[in-house]
């Protein structure tokens, strides 16, 4: 069986209790993608997705996901996927949100997650040092740090007894030798929890949106020994460079190039040794606690080591 045929499989099942519609049209509307527009299969499937979901009148959330698998927090790498977790409500957060009834972090024995509960979904309420296990919820990914949405698919059920949480926070000490693209003032999307960044106006989930502002260094720092790859979010850009969202908008504005803000951040940071700490989340170390450290650096040399790599 193609990899196309096998998309357009799992989203007729996806779809086949809300809608009437064959397998081999959907395999034709991602062949159109795939094939005339050479738009990767994993992009086109979630076009064709967004399209049965308008059709429906259905949100993302409201689909199965053809299957959820056991996993454990650290296996989670990669948005759009559904899984089972069991694991500890660790803390609750108040929602921003009217869509959103619960928000907070769940832990396992190998890390901690943000999790996200619709109002919509109808689903029990999770306390804080309860243990659950949680059947279908699907991935989700911003800025390097995955999450789990429950949504009116998913089966929770709580657990007794307790269950130990482990510490994924990470510590980094080098130089930070380079920026990579999307660094510098971004785009995002607006919708609801999703903050997706922008590429060329759109979003992969929501198409053509009004993007709103925000400001990150995506950036490899060299300890000596290993090349990590490091997020600052607005608030960690702004401490270590001084320049703050609304100062990067002017920059921008001024220039009519968004590219100056980036320019401007990698004079002042690219050289600089850093002692960074947050945790780890797939490859990027997210910076929660950044503090400058004495010392000079050859940025030049450090930089073209940590591309050797």
């Amino acid at each position: 069986m193609s990899d196309v045929r096998q998309h357009a499989e799992d989203v007729h099942e996806q779809f086949s209790d809300h809608i009437d519609v064959a397998v081999d049209d959907v395999e034709g509307r991602l062949r159109t993608l795939v094939d005339e527009y050479k738009v990767p299969v994993e992009e086109a499937r979630r076009s064709v997705t967004n399209h049965y979901l308008e059709e429906a009148g259905l949100e993302r959330e409201d689909i199965a996901g053809g299957g959820s698998e056991a996993a454990e927090i650290e296996d989670v790498d990669e948005p759009e996927q559904w899984i089972d977790l069991t694991a500890k409500v660790i803390e609750l957060w108040e929602p921003r949100s009217d869509s959103v009834a619960q928000v907070g972090l769940l832990g396992d024995p190998t890390g901690t997650i943000k999790f996200t509960k619709w109002a919509k979904s109808d689903l029990p309420s999770l306390s804080e040092g309860g243990v659950y296990e949680l059947r279908n919820v699907v991935t989700d990914e911003y800025e390097g740090r995955y999450s789990v949405k429950l949504n009116s698919t998913t089966g929770i059920e709580e657990v007794e007894g307790d269950l130990e949480v482990g510490d994924d926070t990470s510590v980094v000490e080098g130089a930070l030798v380079d920026m990579q693209r999307g660094s510098g003032l971004i785009k995002r999307c607006p919708h609801d929890d999703c903050t997706r960044v922008l590429q060329n106006g759109r979003c992969n989930e929501h198409g053509e949106v009004e993007g709103e502002f925000d400001l990150r260094i995506k950036g490899v720092v060299d300890d000596g020994i290993d090349a990590h790859e490091v997020i600052f979010d607005a608030e960690a850009t702004e401490g270590l460079t001084g320049i703050s969202l609304e100062e990067a908008k002017e920059m921008a504005m001024d220039a009519l190039d968004t590219t100056v803000v980036a320019d401007e951040i990698r004079d002042r940071v690219v050289g600089t040794y850093y002692r960074i700490e947050g945790p780890t989340f797939g490859r990027y170390v997210l910076a929660d606690d950044v503090e400058e450290l004495d010392g000079a650096v050859d940025g030049e040399a450090l930089l073209i080591r940590a591309r050797s790599m």
